[in-house]
């Protein structure tokens, strides 16, 4: 069914024409000029206003043009008595859908305007799957499954286990975690496993952007909504109809915009902005947060009855340092991916080296360690990674060498330690080079083979 607007100032032929359109199932408004029936198109909108083509005050022309001013996506349908080729191409110039010449043959009308609504109908479709396809193309270039979540320990196992289960689902999840351990990989992941995976996944980072544009954004607005909205747009919404949304940092949006969440969340329709037109969406909503929301709903700065509808199944994500174990993994991923992007040969990493990074906290968890490794094979020039092409390891390391426990402070074994961790350090910031661990240290040569064998680091 589809919202036509006639315009016509012969009552017989306006009544003739919407009861022959209401035959068809369509919802029918009318109007006797151009005048009013501009008034209505502002208020409503419509998917083909049919307009005569001599009235006054306004031509058929006019009210074309002016139509296309309110909404350029709504069909014109002139209906005159004068029909000319001339006519018609200048209608058709002008943006007009169709020309229609009186008397009208009320089943050739039928058919004419049903051919135009079809038109119309495989138009929007193309933009919509436009629009789509360019998200996917920018925004998931790569497909994204398991293989791409890198992780054997327990934590991410159980992690694996809850996406198995909650993608087959309409159900909205709400992803927990630290900046940096990969909230968006799971989103993805839990579209790609869903029946949803053939439709967009749609990501907006609501911290990222002012109340205003966010709710632009996210439901889109209708042409002159607001300062420099020249033309009509669609919101994330709308892209994402039948797929999935991903609202990053949602506990970063403001009440206005928390009320309209709920109501789609609620009511499965959105409204855009400056806009009378409810639309409905399907889409599943995918939400995260760094955040922790139920404080936030605790302090009245988030709302409760919106918490509980995104968090109808919460995935906590454990930062790096609570699976140490998967380091080695995403050491080997992160060399491979950056020595293929950086079209340099793929470098192996010191066992001293692998075993500081799984002592180091990782604060800025899997993103930290991602760019570390970027940072040491920009630096690298040799063959293999050391402790120290990674100078924010070494400062770690020099923090645990001076580090003494209060229990124990017995001179000799506090010193030889010291000495130990030195000779190490020494070693792997020469790169193994003796020569040139022993200039690092001050010492002669002869004296640092000593101490090598002295603690058993030269077979």
């Amino acid at each position: 069914m589809s919202r036509i607007l006639v315009i016509e100032d012969d009552s017989t032929m306006r009544e003739g024409m919407c009861y022959s359109l209401r035959k068809e199932g369509h919802e029918v408004s009318s109007a006797k000029d151009g005048k009013e029936g501009l008034l209505l198109g502002k208020k409503g909108d419509f998917d083909l206003v049919i307009t005569d083509y001599r009235m006054e005050p306004m031509s058929g022309l006019e009210v074309l043009d002016e139509i296309k001013k309110i909404n350029s996506e709504t069909a014109v349908v002139l209906i005159t008595a004068y029909g000319t080729m001339e006519l018609a191409v200048k209608a058709m110039n002008r943006g007009a859908a169709d020309c229609v010449s009186k008397p009208l043959a009320l089943e050739e009308f039928r058919t004419r305007i049903r051919k135009v609504l079809e038109n119309k109908a495989i138009r929007e479709e193309n933009q919509r799957l436009g629009e789509e396809n360019q998200y996917l193309r920018t925004q998931v270039s790569q497909h994204y499954n398991f293989g791409r979540i890198i992780g054997h320990s327990k934590p991410m196992q159980l992690i694996f286990e809850q996406i198995r289960k909650i993608a087959p689902t309409d159900s909205s999840v709400l992803i927990s975690g630290e900046s940096g351990t990969g909230k968006e990989l799971i989103a993805h992941s839990i579209h790609n496993f869903s029946p949803r995976q053939d439709k967009s996944f749609i990501k907006v980072n609501c911290g990222a952007l002012a109340e205003g544009l966010l709710e632009s954004e996210l439901f889109g607005h209708e042409k002159g909504a607001f300062t420099n909205a020249i033309r009509q747009k669609r919101g994330k919404f709308e892209l994402a109809d039948g797929g999935s949304i991903f609202l990053d940092e949602i506990g970063d949006i403001s009440e206005n915009v928390q009320v309209k969440l709920l109501r789609v969340l609620q009511e499965k329709e959105i409204d855009r902005v400056g806009g009378e037109q409810t639309k409905k969406v399907d889409v599943r909503i995918i939400a995260a947060s760094n955040r922790n929301l139920f404080e936030l709903v605790q302090k009245f700065k988030f709302r409760e009855d919106l918490y509980y509808r995104l968090n109808v199944i919460p995935i906590d994500l454990p930062p790096l340092r609570h699976r140490k174990d998967d380091i080695p993994l995403l050491v080997d991923h992160f060399l491979k991916k950056k020595g293929v992007e950086m079209k340099k040969p793929i470098l192996k990493m010191s066992q001293q080296t692998l075993e500081a990074l799984q002592e180091y906290n990782w604060p800025g968890n899997i993103r930290e360690l991602e760019n570390l490794i970027e940072r040491a094979l920009v630096l690298c020039d040799r063959d293999e990674i050391h402790l120290c092409d990674f100078p924010v390891l070494l400062e770690k390391g020099m923090q645990n060498i001076l580090h003494f426990s209060e229990e124990d402070l017995s001179l000799t074994p506090t010193l030889e330690n010291l000495e130990l961790q030195l000779l190490k350090r020494a070693m792997e910031k020469a790169g193994g080079v003796k020569t040139k661990a022993a200039e690092i240290l001050g010492i002669k040569t002869s004296a640092l083979y000593y101490k090598l064998e002295k603690y058993k680091l030269i077979e």
